[in-house]
This record gives C-alpha cells, sequence and structure tokens, in this order.
C-alpha cells in the first residue's frame, strides 16, 4: 500500500525491476535503475542534514535528473519545491526566500545565475546537473557518488506536506500552494483510474515535470508500471518520431501541442495505431479542432481540468465510458464539485446556470505558505476552493468550463468571454490558432481584440474574419481588432498567455 510519494518508485521497482520507466534522449531507465539513483541522491541529501520538513527547490528543463531528485527528495521526508522554468533568477530568489528552501538542483542552464544565492538567502548548497559546472556550484553526479545505492525512505505522515507549487503569480508575488501526500497519490490514483493506465502503456509527453499537470503524468505512469517518453521540450517533429519509434499508446498535451500537430505536413505519415486515448488539458479547446485531432490520430481525445491548488486534476472522463467535447469532464472520484454564484459562495446555481466552479475533498491545498489571508480568500472554512473559473453543470454532472474570472472583458456592460469567441475563431477553415484580450476603450471600458495565427499556406485577411464572427455572435461580442501573428506568448507548459498578448500590439 502506497503511504507517501517516495513509495511511487520504490514500489514499483519491487514490482516491476528491469522494465523500462523512463526513456529521454533515446537512453532508457529501468525502474531498478530510478529508484537505485533516486536512493544515491536521498542518502547524499541526509548526509548533508537534508530531512523531514526542509524544503527542496527543482528548477530545470525536463531530464532523468529532475526525476531522480524529485523522488530522492521526498525519501528523505523533505518537501519538493517544483519551479517552473520560465521563472527569472530573480523570481527563483523570491520563491526560495517565500518557501525558506534549504537545497537548491537546478539544469546548469538555469542554476549558473544563481551562484552566490547562497549569500543572499537560506539556502545552502546549490547542486547543479549538466556540463561545465561553474565554482559555488556543486556537481550532481559528484554528489551522486556521495550516497549510497541503499536508503531506507523516511516515514512521514500521509497528511504531511509533499510539495510547495508556486502559482504563476499574475495579479503579484506568486503563492506557494501547499499539498500532502495524500493530496497527490490521491490525484493521480484516481487520474489513473479514470483512465485506465497500466503497465502496458507508452505514454509520450513533452509537460513540464514541474507543472502539476506534468507531475500527474509521470507519477500515475510509473505508480502503474508503464513506460514514459520524455522530452525537454515541445516539438512536433520529435514527438512525431517518438510516437512511431515506441508505438505510444498515449499522449498529454495542452491544446496549443494539438494544434500544432494538426498543422503539420507530416500528420500522415505518423503511425497512431497503438494509440489508446490522449488527454488535453491546461485551457479548453474548441470542439472542431477536438474532433479534427480524434480523426487523425483514430482514438478518443478526452478533455480534463485542474490546477496548482488541487496539486493536478480535479476532474475528466472515464475512458471507457461516453465524453462531451467541450466538457471537461465529471469531478474525480472522492472530489467535491458545485457551481456557484459569483458574488455569493453561498448560493449554487441550478443546473446549466454560469457561476464560479468550486472543489472539496482531498485534493484541496493545505493552503498558501506563510499567506494565511490568501489561503482565506481561496478555501472557505468547510474546504471548498475557489478556482476561479467560470462554468456551468449539465445534468450529468459534467462540467462545462466557459472562462476565467480574471479574463473576462467587459464591453458597455455586456460580459464577454475569450474563450467562447476563440471557439468561433478556431473554426474558421483558415486559422490554425486564435486567443482573445482586452483592449481599452474610452467609450465602452473594454473591446476584444483576437490574435490569430493563420494555416500554413492560406492567407486571410481581416474582413473575412470579422465576416465570419458576424455570422456565428452576438454584435457586442465580434471583436473590434483583428491581427495576425506569427505564433502566441505561451507558458513553459504550452498555455497561451492572455496576459501578454499586448506584447503584440503594433
Amino acid at each position: 500500500m502506497i503511504k507517501n510519494l517516495s513509495d511511487v518508485i520504490t514500489l514499483s521497482a519491487d514490482k516491476f525491476g528491469d522494465k523500462t520507466a523512463l526513456i529521454y534522449n533515446q537512453q532508457s531507465f529501468t525502474y531498478r535503475e530510478i529508484n537505485r539513483l533516486s536512493n544515491r541522491l536521498a542518502s547524499a541529501l541526509k548526509k548533508n542534514s537534508v530531512g523531514p520538513g526542509d524544503k527542496v527547490t527543482l528548477y530545470g528543463e525536463n531530464s532523468w535528473q529532475w526525476l531522480v531528485s524529485y523522488y530522492g527528495i521526498l525519501k528523505t521526508g523533505a518537501v519538493v519545491n517544483p519551479v517552473n522554468v520560465m521563472l527569472t533568477p530573480s523570481e527563483v530568489e523570491f520563491v526560495v526566500q517565500d518557501c525558506e528552501a534549504k537545497v537548491i538542483i537546478a539544469s546548469q542552464s538555469k542554476g549558473t545565475p544563481l551562484v552566490g544565492i547562497q549569500q543572499k538567502t537560506g539556502v545552502e548548497t546549490l547542486i547543479l546537473y549538466g556540463k561545465d559546472i561553474p565554482e559555488g556550484a556543486e556537481s550532481f553526479d559528484h554528489f551522486l557518488d556521495l550516497g549510497s545505492d541503499e536508503f531506507s525512505s523516511v516515514e512521514v505522515d500521509i497528511n504531511s506536506l509533499s510539495t510547495i507549487c508556486y502559482t504563476s503569480g499574475t495579479t503579484g508575488n506568486p503563492k506557494g500552494a501547499m499539498l500532502s501526500h495524500r493530496s497527490v497519490i490521491t490525484n493521480f490514483l484516481m487520474t489513473a483510474q479514470m483512465h485506465g493506465r497500466s503497465e502496458n502503456d507508452t505514454v509520450v509527453s513533452a509537460l513540464p515535470c514541474p507543472h502539476v499537470y506534468g507531475n500527474i503524468a509521470f507519477n500515475s505512469t510509473f505508480y502503474k508500471g508503464g513506460t514514459l517518453v520524455m522530452h525537454s521540450l515541445f516539438d512536433v517533429e520529435e514527438v512525431f518520431t517518438s510516437i512511431n519509434r515506441y508505438q505510444a499508446t498515449m499522449f498529454e498535451g495542452v491544446p496549443t501541442m494539438y494544434l500544432y500537430m494538426l498543422d503539420h505536413p507530416n500528420l500522415s505519415s505518423v503511425d497512431f495505431s497503438h494509440m489508446r486515448i490522449c488527454t488535453v488539458g491546461g485551457q479548453t479547446m474548441p470542439t472542431s479542432k477536438m474532433e479534427a485531432v480524434e480523426e487523425a490520430i483514430a482514438c478518443p481525445l478526452i478533455e480534463l481540468w485542474g490546477m496548482t491548488e488541487i496539486g493536478g486534476l480535479g476532474s475528466t472522463f472515464a475512458h471507457d465510458g461516453e465524453y462531451k467535447h467541450g466538457s471537461i469532464g465529471v469531478a474525480l472520484p472522492y472530489t467535491g464539485a458545485k457551481i456557484v454564484d459569483v458574488d455569493n459562495a453561498e448560493v449554487e446555481m441550478t443546473r446549466g446556470d454560469v457561476g464560479e466552479l468550486m472543489i472539496s475533498g482531498p485534493l484541496v491545498m493545505q493552503g498558501y505558505y506563510g499567506n494565511p489571508e490568501a489561503t482565506k480568500e481561496a478555501v472557505t472554512a468547510d474546504g471548498w476552493l475557489h478556482t476561479g473559473d467560470l462554468a456551468k453543470m449539465d445534468a450529468d454532472n459534467c462540467i462545462f468550463v466557459v472562462d476565467r474570472k480574471k479574463d473576462l472583458i467587459i464591453t458597455a456592460g455586456f460580459n464577454i468571454y475569450p474563450a467562447e469567441l476563440e471557439r468561433v475563431i478556431a473554426n474558421h477553415p483558415d486559422v490554425a490558432m486564435v486567443a482573445v484580450g482586452p483592449i481599452a476603450d474610452e467609450a465602452k471600458g473594454e473591446l476584444a481584440k483576437a490574435y490569430i495565427v493563420a494555416k500554413q499556406n492560406t492567407s486571410p485577411d481581416v474582413d473575412q474574419i470579422i465576416s465570419y464572427c458576424r455570422e456565428h455572435l452576438a454584435a457586442y461580442k465580434v471583436p473590434r481588432e483583428i491581427q495576425f501573428v506569427d505564433d502566441l506568448p505561451k507558458t513553459s507548459s504550452g498555455k497561451v498567455m492572455r496576459r501578454k498578448l499586448h506584447t503584440l500590439d503594433k
């Protein structure tokens, strides 16, 4: 029985032994090897006085070293602080100070600018993996040599803190969501159950390990004994190569990844015959695009939804049941979901009406680290989490996300949901990707502007797009400006950053 997160790799090493757990850059690692390497790291960390309650920051691109570090940290009873690779050194400095990190383990490229951070924070040790380790940092390889192949994981309570994941900080400094072992374990166990994951799965993923979607992808794969084919970054051709070479049964990604795949000239040459299911999350995806993906890959594309404050997924569809495109599914087992009035969370909305989605259950975070005021705003006294997502629920308990509360555009008193406009514009035959954001207007307050990436070998013009929108949208919803762009600003996980669309303005 799994008692804490470090058991994921320990139990699977006992059960699956020399089966391939991870393929990264065409280098393979068995379950036994990942367990042994994480034992060495845990042993070395313990010799450096790292133990229960200590915080260790992980800051680097996807790699085998990242995964070994993740499980090694947990084996000591310490708390993992996985950091978004897109954060700047100054932002990382804030995070490590805020969570009181004792050790930082980072890639050479990300960690080199942090040399000397020990003098400015409570960090005692900076460990870097990769080539050309600078003076002032310890080599990851050398650090592993200090450890032992044998290590007994420190026992910790399942309700104790396992992870501090920092939010994106779009409205100020990022906040550290505190996740218990129970939260993350429940999440990946229920996700594995809903998606029918097993030791027969070969999962291709370019999701960032620090992201909760990526975390659930690798933890559920390893716990079930599957093989994870992990990419450091998303590259369409490299993903296609992996799907062909390793006869992938699953691919997990965000909408933009699938849109790039759809628009790639080599799509028809990819062998999807072994695909069982694919998952998509992170943002809403137009139904027409989901149907196009399913036609191309000849397997179900299952939507899911999650957030940092619940350690991963909160809803999805069962792999062997009916599913509805446009819906993020039903709440995971042991998870409560309700739609409440945006201005009064005590009032629950009737089915079909839009309100704020709230979540309860063991998935919900313990709070924001060192920030009781923000915690009180986010989580009610009886344990319901404000998600900030506007959604509705149908008679089958399927949840449909309309948009983020903070992304709402108000034009002369009318509410405009960017996601709705994006779904419509994405249906235009010449549109590969689209994002909608606000622009200021003296008379109406805000107006909608669409930023469009055209499909290869097409040349849509502004009048065509506006005309198309007028056919499918109420007059007040039609974007007042259209701008064609080469690409859209995205996070490390591939989600479009609406708040940065204005940087594309001409």
